[in-house]
């Protein structure tokens, strides 16, 4: 997916006219909806301003990256698990595999 499918899936999200992204990420409409066309493509500042306005990573708005897939709040939550204890870590990650795992059991047996 582009740039510019991104930021119009965003917005939709959102549910933010172009005028409304424009004003939360300092650009102009125009230029807002040249981004959505493909007609342009945002500088680094630009891309990061819409980044800030979504909540998303710079990754994720331009569809690349590592954490293409993560917004803001996923890929802070990831950092402040790598911050904590090994033993605290072991058992957080113990949950998460639990719940993971039971998941797949329920989807694959509802099928």
């Amino acid at each position: 997916m582009n740039t510019g499918k991104i930021i119009t899936n965003l917005r939709d999200e959102k549910g933010w006219s172009q005028s409304e992204l424009a004003q939360f990420s300092q650009v102009s409409r125009v230029m807002i909806g040249k981004y959505e066309r493909g007609e342009a493509v945002p500088s680094i500042d630009t891309a990061k301003k819409n980044a800030d306005a979504f909540g998303v990573s710079l990754d994720y708005l331009v569809g690349e990256g590592q954490n293409a897939s993560f917004d803001k709040k996923t890929v802070q939550r990831l950092q402040e698990i790598e911050n904590l204890v090994p033993t605290v870590k072991d058992k957080l990650f113990f949950l998460i595999d639990t719940v993971i795992k039971d998941t797949k059991a329920q989807q694959a047996y509802s099928v």
